[in-house]
Protein backbone atom coordinates (compact mmCIF):
# COMPACT_ATOMS: atom_id res chain seq x y z
CA UNK A 1 0.00 0.00 0.00
CA UNK A 2 0.78 3.74 -0.72
CA UNK A 3 -1.38 5.05 2.31
CA UNK A 4 -1.98 5.19 5.85
CA UNK A 5 -4.27 4.81 8.15
CA UNK A 6 -6.45 2.48 10.47
CA UNK A 7 -7.14 1.09 7.08
CA UNK A 8 -3.95 -0.05 5.36
CA UNK A 9 -2.94 -0.30 2.22
CA UNK A 10 -1.64 -4.10 0.90
CA UNK A 11 1.26 -2.86 -0.19
CA UNK A 12 0.28 -0.47 -0.32
CA UNK A 13 -2.78 -1.46 1.65
CA UNK A 14 -5.49 0.06 3.67
CA UNK A 15 -6.89 -0.65 7.10
CA UNK A 16 -10.17 -0.10 8.73
CA UNK A 17 -11.31 0.23 12.33
CA UNK A 18 -15.28 -0.01 12.79
CA UNK A 19 -17.18 -1.69 10.74
CA UNK A 20 -20.80 -1.70 10.04
CA UNK A 21 -22.80 -5.12 11.24
CA UNK A 22 -25.40 -5.36 8.99
CA UNK A 23 -25.82 -4.71 5.40
CA UNK A 24 -27.71 -1.07 4.59
CA UNK A 25 -31.31 -1.02 4.21
CA UNK A 26 -32.39 1.64 2.03
CA UNK A 27 -36.28 1.49 3.09
CA UNK A 28 -35.80 1.14 6.93
CA UNK A 29 -32.47 2.02 8.42
CA UNK A 30 -29.24 1.24 7.28
CA UNK A 31 -26.32 0.21 9.95
CA UNK A 32 -24.18 3.58 9.72
CA UNK A 33 -21.52 1.95 12.55
CA UNK A 34 -18.12 3.30 11.63
CA UNK A 35 -15.72 0.99 10.06
CA UNK A 36 -13.06 0.11 12.17
CA UNK A 37 -10.01 2.47 12.01
CA UNK A 38 -7.43 1.18 9.09
CA UNK A 39 -3.51 1.43 9.44
CA UNK A 40 -1.25 -0.34 7.40
CA UNK A 41 -0.85 -3.91 7.60
CA UNK A 42 3.33 -4.03 6.88
CA UNK A 43 4.72 -4.82 10.33
CA UNK A 44 8.06 -4.81 11.20
CA UNK A 45 9.33 -7.68 12.82
CA UNK A 46 12.51 -8.57 14.71
CA UNK A 47 13.34 -12.33 15.51
CA UNK A 48 13.87 -12.51 19.29
CA UNK A 49 17.24 -14.78 20.15
CA UNK A 50 16.20 -18.24 22.10
CA UNK A 51 16.68 -16.98 25.55
CA UNK A 52 14.40 -14.06 25.01
CA UNK A 53 11.90 -16.59 24.07
CA UNK A 54 12.14 -18.65 26.87
CA UNK A 55 12.36 -15.63 29.71
CA UNK A 56 9.53 -14.13 28.01
CA UNK A 57 5.98 -13.83 29.97
CA UNK A 58 3.29 -14.89 28.27
CA UNK A 59 1.10 -12.30 26.59
CA UNK A 60 -1.88 -11.27 28.44
CA UNK A 61 -5.27 -11.39 26.41
CA UNK A 62 -5.98 -8.44 27.93
CA UNK A 63 -3.02 -6.86 26.24
CA UNK A 64 -3.71 -5.99 22.62
CA UNK A 65 -1.03 -6.41 20.19
CA UNK A 66 0.53 -3.13 18.77
CA UNK A 67 -0.87 -2.20 15.38
CA UNK A 68 1.38 -2.87 12.37
CA UNK A 69 1.74 -0.72 9.49
CA UNK A 70 2.49 -2.04 5.65
CA UNK A 71 2.73 1.49 3.61
CA UNK A 72 5.11 4.25 3.73
CA UNK A 73 4.05 7.86 3.97
CA UNK A 74 0.78 6.92 6.00
CA UNK A 75 -0.89 7.02 9.07
CA UNK A 76 -4.26 5.72 10.21
CA UNK A 77 -7.64 7.33 9.48
CA UNK A 78 -10.56 8.12 12.09
CA UNK A 79 -13.36 6.14 11.28
CA UNK A 80 -16.35 8.96 10.72
CA UNK A 81 -19.02 8.60 13.16
CA UNK A 82 -21.64 7.82 10.23
CA UNK A 83 -19.08 6.43 7.71
CA UNK A 84 -17.00 3.29 7.29
CA UNK A 85 -13.20 4.25 6.89
CA UNK A 86 -10.33 3.08 4.44
CA UNK A 87 -7.09 3.02 4.65
CA UNK A 88 -5.08 5.30 2.36
CA UNK A 89 -1.53 3.77 2.46
CA UNK A 90 -0.26 1.27 0.55
CA UNK A 91 1.04 -1.83 1.65
CA UNK A 92 4.45 -2.62 -0.10
CA UNK A 93 6.62 -0.08 1.39
CA UNK A 94 10.19 -1.41 2.18
CA UNK A 95 12.81 0.76 2.85
CA UNK A 96 16.42 -0.86 1.75
CA UNK A 97 17.74 2.88 2.78
CA UNK A 98 15.83 5.33 4.03
CA UNK A 99 12.15 3.81 4.69
CA UNK A 100 8.75 5.54 4.62
CA UNK A 101 6.30 4.57 7.56
CA UNK A 102 4.81 1.56 5.01
CA UNK A 103 8.59 0.14 4.50
CA UNK A 104 9.26 -2.63 6.52
CA UNK A 105 12.64 -5.24 6.67
CA UNK A 106 11.82 -8.74 8.19
CA UNK A 107 13.59 -11.04 10.27
CA UNK A 108 11.53 -13.88 10.85
CA UNK A 109 12.58 -16.37 13.67
CA UNK A 110 11.24 -19.98 12.38
CA UNK A 111 10.02 -20.77 15.76
CA UNK A 112 6.91 -22.81 14.63
CA UNK A 113 9.55 -24.90 12.32
CA UNK A 114 11.44 -25.41 15.35
CA UNK A 115 8.55 -26.84 17.40
CA UNK A 116 7.50 -29.27 14.29
CA UNK A 117 10.83 -30.17 13.83
CA UNK A 118 11.12 -31.39 17.42
CA UNK A 119 7.76 -33.44 17.74
CA UNK A 120 8.71 -35.23 14.38
CA UNK A 121 11.92 -35.98 15.80
CA UNK A 122 10.38 -37.74 18.13
CA UNK A 123 7.24 -39.35 17.07
CA UNK A 124 6.70 -43.51 16.90
CA UNK A 125 9.16 -45.08 14.85
CA UNK A 126 8.95 -45.96 11.38
CA UNK A 127 12.15 -45.02 9.36
CA UNK A 128 15.37 -44.57 9.66
CA UNK A 129 16.99 -40.83 9.92
CA UNK A 130 19.66 -39.65 10.02
CA UNK A 131 22.02 -40.49 13.39
CA UNK A 132 19.92 -43.72 13.43
CA UNK A 133 16.59 -42.04 15.09
CA UNK A 134 13.68 -42.85 13.07
CA UNK A 135 10.71 -41.29 12.49
CA UNK A 136 7.37 -41.80 10.98
CA UNK A 137 7.07 -40.74 7.22
CA UNK A 138 4.62 -40.90 4.59
CA UNK A 139 5.20 -40.09 0.68
CA UNK A 140 1.90 -39.00 -0.50
CA UNK A 141 1.26 -35.47 -1.09
CA UNK A 142 -1.08 -33.32 0.96
CA UNK A 143 -3.87 -33.15 -0.31
CA UNK A 144 -5.16 -29.79 -2.35
CA UNK A 145 -7.27 -26.99 -0.37
CA UNK A 146 -10.45 -26.55 -2.24
CA UNK A 147 -12.94 -24.10 -3.11
CA UNK A 148 -16.82 -25.22 -2.16
CA UNK A 149 -17.22 -25.64 -5.65
CA UNK A 150 -14.62 -28.28 -5.83
CA UNK A 151 -12.10 -26.18 -7.58
CA UNK A 152 -8.72 -27.12 -6.74
CA UNK A 153 -6.63 -23.70 -5.30
CA UNK A 154 -3.45 -24.73 -6.02
CA UNK A 155 -4.96 -24.99 -9.66
CA UNK A 156 -6.27 -21.58 -9.78
CA UNK A 157 -2.66 -20.25 -8.54
CA UNK A 158 -0.60 -22.24 -11.16
CA UNK A 159 -3.54 -20.89 -13.76
CA UNK A 160 -2.43 -16.57 -13.20
CA UNK A 161 0.82 -16.96 -11.85
CA UNK A 162 2.46 -15.95 -14.65
CA UNK A 163 -0.16 -13.28 -14.70
CA UNK A 164 0.95 -11.57 -11.56
CA UNK A 165 4.15 -9.63 -10.90
CA UNK A 166 5.62 -7.98 -8.12
CA UNK A 167 6.77 -4.30 -8.16
CA UNK A 168 9.49 -2.36 -6.56
CA UNK A 169 9.04 1.66 -6.53
CA UNK A 170 11.82 3.62 -5.51
CA UNK A 171 11.77 7.39 -5.17
CA UNK A 172 11.45 10.50 -2.61
CA UNK A 173 14.35 8.50 -0.80
CA UNK A 174 11.99 5.20 0.14
CA UNK A 175 11.46 2.43 -1.33
CA UNK A 176 7.45 0.60 -1.87
CA UNK A 177 6.63 -2.65 -3.11
CA UNK A 178 3.59 -3.76 -4.19
CA UNK A 179 1.45 -5.83 -7.00
CA UNK A 180 0.49 -6.12 -10.17
CA UNK A 181 -1.82 -7.65 -13.01
CA UNK A 182 -0.76 -8.18 -16.54
CA UNK A 183 -3.88 -7.27 -19.00
CA UNK A 184 -2.03 -7.10 -21.97
CA UNK A 185 0.58 -9.15 -23.77
CA UNK A 186 2.41 -5.91 -24.87
CA UNK A 187 3.44 -5.61 -21.02
CA UNK A 188 0.54 -3.58 -19.62
CA UNK A 189 0.18 -3.55 -15.77
CA UNK A 190 -2.63 -2.85 -13.31
CA UNK A 191 -1.93 -1.61 -9.88
CA UNK A 192 -2.89 0.71 -7.37
CA UNK A 193 -1.91 4.40 -7.10
CA UNK A 194 -0.55 4.11 -3.96
CA UNK A 195 1.90 1.72 -4.99
CA UNK A 196 3.29 4.18 -7.74
CA UNK A 197 2.71 7.06 -6.33
CA UNK A 198 6.40 7.85 -4.93
CA UNK A 199 7.71 7.77 -8.97
CA UNK A 200 5.33 10.05 -9.69
CA UNK A 201 6.61 13.52 -10.88
CA UNK A 202 9.89 13.11 -9.01
CA UNK A 203 12.03 11.16 -11.13
CA UNK A 204 11.72 7.90 -9.37
CA UNK A 205 11.96 4.38 -10.88
CA UNK A 206 9.43 1.44 -11.23
CA UNK A 207 10.75 -2.39 -11.37
CA UNK A 208 8.50 -5.29 -11.16
CA UNK A 209 9.70 -9.35 -11.31
CA UNK A 210 7.63 -11.68 -12.87
CA UNK A 211 6.06 -14.56 -10.74
CA UNK A 212 8.91 -17.45 -10.45
CA UNK A 213 11.56 -15.13 -11.64
CA UNK A 214 14.30 -13.25 -9.79
CA UNK A 215 14.88 -10.90 -12.94
CA UNK A 216 14.23 -7.18 -12.05
CA UNK A 217 12.37 -5.50 -15.46
CA UNK A 218 12.29 -1.78 -16.12
CA UNK A 219 8.15 -0.41 -16.46
CA UNK A 220 7.52 3.09 -17.26
CA UNK A 221 4.10 4.38 -15.73
CA UNK A 222 1.36 5.21 -18.02
CA UNK A 223 -1.13 6.67 -16.38
CA UNK A 224 -2.64 7.00 -12.64
CA UNK A 225 -5.86 8.05 -11.03
CA UNK A 226 -5.88 8.84 -7.48
CA UNK A 227 -9.37 9.06 -6.92
CA UNK A 228 -10.10 5.61 -7.17
CA UNK A 229 -6.13 4.38 -6.38
CA UNK A 230 -5.93 3.26 -9.49
CA UNK A 231 -2.36 3.30 -12.11
CA UNK A 232 -1.57 1.62 -15.07
CA UNK A 233 2.21 0.79 -16.10
CA UNK A 234 4.08 -0.88 -18.75
CA UNK A 235 6.65 -3.59 -18.84
CA UNK A 236 9.63 -1.93 -20.97
CA UNK A 237 10.22 -4.21 -24.71
CA UNK A 238 7.69 -6.61 -23.34
CA UNK A 239 6.09 -9.48 -25.29
CA UNK A 240 3.92 -12.25 -25.76
CA UNK A 241 2.68 -12.15 -21.84
CA UNK A 242 0.10 -13.89 -20.32
CA UNK A 243 -2.53 -11.90 -19.53
CA UNK A 244 -5.30 -11.82 -16.78
CA UNK A 245 -8.62 -12.59 -17.33
CA UNK A 246 -11.79 -10.54 -15.84
CA UNK A 247 -14.88 -11.99 -14.17
CA UNK A 248 -18.20 -9.94 -13.61
CA UNK A 249 -18.11 -8.34 -10.27
CA UNK A 250 -20.99 -6.41 -10.30
CA UNK A 251 -22.81 -10.70 -9.85
CA UNK A 252 -20.79 -10.99 -6.73
CA UNK A 253 -22.81 -11.74 -3.91
CA UNK A 254 -21.94 -12.03 -0.18
CA UNK A 255 -20.32 -15.07 0.96
CA UNK A 256 -19.01 -16.51 -2.56
CA UNK A 257 -15.27 -17.79 -2.26
CA UNK A 258 -12.53 -15.97 -3.15
CA UNK A 259 -8.74 -16.09 -3.52
CA UNK A 260 -6.05 -13.32 -2.65
CA UNK A 261 -2.34 -13.34 -4.03
CA UNK A 262 -0.10 -10.59 -3.89
CA UNK A 263 3.17 -9.84 -2.96
CA UNK A 264 2.75 -9.56 0.96
CA UNK A 265 4.95 -7.80 3.12
CA UNK A 266 7.97 -7.97 0.13
CA UNK A 267 8.84 -11.12 1.54
CA UNK A 268 10.62 -11.76 -1.92
CA UNK A 269 9.87 -10.41 -4.97
CA UNK A 270 8.22 -13.03 -7.86
CA UNK A 271 6.99 -15.57 -5.12
CA UNK A 272 3.71 -14.29 -4.39
CA UNK A 273 1.79 -15.28 -1.13
CA UNK A 274 -2.22 -16.79 -1.71
CA UNK A 275 -4.93 -16.58 0.94
CA UNK A 276 -8.52 -17.62 0.28
CA UNK A 277 -11.30 -16.49 2.50
CA UNK A 278 -15.02 -15.36 0.96
CA UNK A 279 -16.76 -11.82 0.18
CA UNK A 280 -17.68 -10.68 3.21
CA UNK A 281 -20.06 -7.58 2.46
CA UNK A 282 -20.58 -5.33 -0.70
CA UNK A 283 -21.05 -1.50 -1.16
CA UNK A 284 -18.57 -0.11 1.92
CA UNK A 285 -17.09 3.25 1.67
CA UNK A 286 -13.87 3.63 3.38
CA UNK A 287 -11.89 6.57 3.27
CA UNK A 288 -7.53 6.61 3.78
CA UNK A 289 -5.46 9.36 4.11
CA UNK A 290 -2.28 10.52 4.69
CA UNK A 291 0.03 13.42 5.71
CA UNK A 292 -0.03 14.98 2.18
CA UNK A 293 -3.29 13.36 0.77
CA UNK A 294 -6.62 11.32 1.92
CA UNK A 295 -9.12 9.93 -0.60
CA UNK A 296 -12.68 8.45 -0.09
CA UNK A 297 -13.32 4.92 -2.01
CA UNK A 298 -16.89 4.34 -2.34
CA UNK A 299 -18.73 0.36 -3.49
CA UNK A 300 -15.66 -1.45 -2.26
CA UNK A 301 -15.90 -5.58 -2.00
CA UNK A 302 -14.65 -6.89 1.35
CA UNK A 303 -13.37 -9.60 2.12
CA UNK A 304 -11.72 -12.05 5.05
CA UNK A 305 -9.12 -13.59 2.84
CA UNK A 306 -5.96 -12.09 4.15
CA UNK A 307 -4.55 -9.20 3.01
CA UNK A 308 -1.39 -7.68 3.92
CA UNK A 309 1.13 -5.14 3.35
CA UNK A 310 2.66 -5.43 -0.26
CA UNK A 311 -0.89 -7.05 -1.88
CA UNK A 312 -1.71 -3.69 -2.89
CA UNK A 313 -2.54 -4.00 -7.00
CA UNK A 314 -3.02 -7.79 -6.96
CA UNK A 315 -6.16 -9.93 -7.94
CA UNK A 316 -9.02 -10.59 -5.48
CA UNK A 317 -10.24 -13.84 -7.38
CA UNK A 318 -13.34 -15.73 -7.68
CA UNK A 319 -13.79 -19.63 -7.76
CA UNK A 320 -12.86 -19.76 -11.50
CA UNK A 321 -9.71 -17.61 -11.27
CA UNK A 322 -11.03 -14.75 -12.91
CA UNK A 323 -10.27 -11.31 -11.48
CA UNK A 324 -13.49 -9.61 -9.48
CA UNK A 325 -11.43 -7.17 -7.57
CA UNK A 326 -8.24 -5.53 -6.63
CA UNK A 327 -6.84 -6.01 -3.10
CA UNK A 328 -6.27 -2.37 -2.00
CA UNK A 329 -6.78 -1.82 1.81
CA UNK A 330 -7.13 -3.49 5.08
CA UNK A 331 -8.32 -2.95 8.19
CA UNK A 332 -5.98 -2.37 11.27
CA UNK A 333 -7.28 -1.31 15.27
CA UNK A 334 -9.60 0.57 16.59
CA UNK A 335 -9.21 3.77 18.84
CA UNK A 336 -9.42 1.61 21.81
CA UNK A 337 -6.15 -0.69 20.98
CA UNK A 338 -8.43 -3.23 19.36
CA UNK A 339 -7.31 -5.19 16.28
CA UNK A 340 -9.93 -5.52 13.58
CA UNK A 341 -9.42 -9.26 12.02
CA UNK A 342 -9.95 -10.66 8.49
CA UNK A 343 -11.62 -7.43 7.08
CA UNK A 344 -10.25 -6.21 3.64
CA UNK A 345 -11.20 -4.64 1.10
CA UNK A 346 -10.85 -4.84 -2.86
CA UNK A 347 -11.85 -2.39 -5.80
CA UNK A 348 -14.17 -3.74 -7.97
CA UNK A 349 -13.45 -4.91 -11.32
CA UNK A 350 -16.13 -3.29 -12.82
CA UNK A 351 -15.03 0.00 -11.74
CA UNK A 352 -11.51 -0.53 -12.88
CA UNK A 353 -12.31 -1.44 -16.26
CA UNK A 354 -14.55 2.02 -16.62
CA UNK A 355 -11.38 3.71 -15.60
CA UNK A 356 -8.89 1.48 -18.58
CA UNK A 357 -9.55 3.95 -21.52
CA UNK A 358 -8.45 6.88 -19.61
CA UNK A 359 -5.76 5.16 -18.21
CA UNK A 360 -4.45 3.66 -21.47
CA UNK A 361 -4.74 7.77 -22.83
CA UNK A 362 -2.44 8.57 -20.18
CA UNK A 363 -4.14 10.69 -18.55
CA UNK A 364 -3.58 11.53 -15.10
CA UNK A 365 -6.75 12.30 -12.61
CA UNK A 366 -6.59 15.29 -10.27
CA UNK A 367 -8.55 15.43 -6.93
CA UNK A 368 -9.99 18.86 -5.61
CA UNK A 369 -11.15 16.89 -2.91
CA UNK A 370 -15.18 17.72 -3.20
CA UNK A 371 -17.15 15.75 -1.10
CA UNK A 372 -21.36 15.35 -1.29
CA UNK A 373 -21.49 13.49 2.42
CA UNK A 374 -22.49 10.27 1.40
CA UNK A 375 -21.77 6.65 1.49
CA UNK A 376 -22.97 5.21 -1.94
CA UNK A 377 -23.28 1.56 -3.93
CA UNK A 378 -23.70 1.06 -7.13
CA UNK A 379 -27.21 -0.51 -8.04
CA UNK A 380 -27.68 -4.08 -8.77
CA UNK A 381 -30.36 -6.35 -10.04
CA UNK A 382 -29.84 -8.13 -6.43
CA UNK A 383 -30.36 -4.78 -4.65
CA UNK A 384 -33.25 -3.37 -6.78
CA UNK A 385 -35.12 -6.78 -5.70
CA UNK A 386 -34.39 -6.95 -2.14
CA UNK A 387 -35.37 -3.35 -1.66
CA UNK A 388 -38.00 -3.04 -4.81
CA UNK A 389 -36.14 0.26 -5.92
CA UNK A 390 -38.52 1.58 -9.08
CA UNK A 391 -35.01 2.06 -11.04
CA UNK A 392 -32.71 -0.28 -12.41
CA UNK A 393 -29.14 2.11 -12.25
CA UNK A 394 -28.20 5.03 -10.26
CA UNK A 395 -26.14 5.14 -7.07
CA UNK A 396 -28.09 3.92 -4.06
CA UNK A 397 -27.40 5.89 -0.88
CA UNK A 398 -26.12 3.71 1.97
CA UNK A 399 -25.60 6.59 4.19
CA UNK A 400 -25.62 10.61 4.65
CA UNK A 401 -23.24 12.00 7.22
CA UNK A 402 -24.59 14.48 9.18
CA UNK A 403 -23.81 18.32 8.83
CA UNK A 404 -22.40 17.77 4.95
CA UNK A 405 -24.16 19.46 1.77
CA UNK A 406 -26.08 15.92 1.34
CA UNK A 407 -27.95 16.26 4.90
CA UNK A 408 -28.50 19.88 4.45
CA UNK A 409 -29.74 19.32 1.47
CA UNK A 410 -32.39 16.72 2.63
CA UNK A 411 -30.73 13.34 0.75
CA UNK A 412 -32.24 10.10 2.85
CA UNK A 413 -30.40 6.62 3.05
CA UNK A 414 -32.10 5.05 0.43
CA UNK A 415 -32.52 7.45 -2.11
CA UNK A 416 -30.77 7.03 -5.45
CA UNK A 417 -28.98 9.13 -7.31
CA UNK A 418 -29.63 8.89 -11.09
CA UNK A 419 -27.90 12.11 -12.44
CA UNK A 420 -25.64 14.95 -11.39
CA UNK A 421 -25.59 18.37 -12.73
CA UNK A 422 -27.77 16.45 -15.83
CA UNK A 423 -25.48 13.95 -16.46
CA UNK A 424 -27.40 11.08 -16.24
CA UNK A 425 -25.30 8.52 -13.17
CA UNK A 426 -25.63 4.60 -13.73
CA UNK A 427 -23.15 3.54 -11.18
CA UNK A 428 -20.93 5.15 -8.08
CA UNK A 429 -18.13 5.09 -9.99
CA UNK A 430 -20.33 7.57 -12.19
CA UNK A 431 -20.05 9.90 -9.52
CA UNK A 432 -16.43 9.58 -8.75
CA UNK A 433 -15.89 10.36 -11.80
CA UNK A 434 -18.65 13.80 -11.69
CA UNK A 435 -16.94 14.64 -8.58
CA UNK A 436 -13.15 14.63 -9.81
CA UNK A 437 -13.65 18.69 -11.49
CA UNK A 438 -15.35 19.86 -9.15
CA UNK A 439 -14.17 21.91 -5.79
CA UNK A 440 -15.29 22.22 -2.43
CA UNK A 441 -17.70 25.25 -2.29
CA UNK A 442 -19.04 24.59 -5.82
CA UNK A 443 -23.00 24.06 -5.80
CA UNK A 444 -24.16 21.02 -7.58
CA UNK A 445 -27.82 19.66 -8.15
CA UNK A 446 -28.69 15.66 -7.88
CA UNK A 447 -31.94 14.22 -9.72
CA UNK A 448 -33.10 11.30 -7.17
CA UNK A 449 -35.31 8.93 -7.26
CA UNK A 450 -36.76 7.99 -3.65
CA UNK A 451 -40.09 5.33 -4.09
CA UNK A 452 -41.67 6.56 -6.72
CA UNK A 453 -41.12 9.96 -6.42
CA UNK A 454 -38.49 11.98 -8.64
CA UNK A 455 -37.37 14.99 -7.51
CA UNK A 456 -33.77 17.38 -7.11
CA UNK A 457 -31.83 19.29 -4.69
CA UNK A 458 -29.48 21.23 -4.82
CA UNK A 459 -25.61 20.20 -2.72
CA UNK A 460 -23.06 22.29 -1.83
CA UNK A 461 -19.55 20.02 -1.85
CA UNK A 462 -17.50 20.18 1.06
CA UNK A 463 -14.41 18.45 1.82
CA UNK A 464 -13.56 15.08 1.85
CA UNK A 465 -12.86 14.77 5.50
CA UNK A 466 -9.25 13.15 6.62
CA UNK A 467 -10.32 11.58 9.71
Amino acid sequence: MAFKSNLRWSPSMATVSDIPSDAPDPTPAVDEEALPVPAYVAPSIEGPSHEDLMNTPPVQESDPAPPSRAADGWSPVVAHDHAPIVDDAPLSSQGRTSRTPWSVRISLLLVAALVGGLAGHYASPAKSGPGGVTINAVTNAPGAARLPNGKSIPAIVKKVEPMIVSIDVKGNNSEDQGTGMIITSSGLVLTNNHVIAAAVGNGGTITVTRTGSIKSLPATLVGTNPIDDVALIRIDNATNLPTMTFGNSNDVVTGDAVVAIGNALGLAAGTPTVTSGIVSALGRTVTASSTTATETLNNMIQTDAAINPGNSGGPLLDSDGDVIGMNTAVAGTLQDGTSAQNIGFAIPAATIESLLKSLKAGESVVTHGAFIGVEITSMTPQLQQQYKFKVSSGAVVMSVIAGTGASKAGVKQGDVIVGVNGTPITSAQDITSVLSSLRPGDQITLQLVRGKKHFTVHVTLGTTPSS
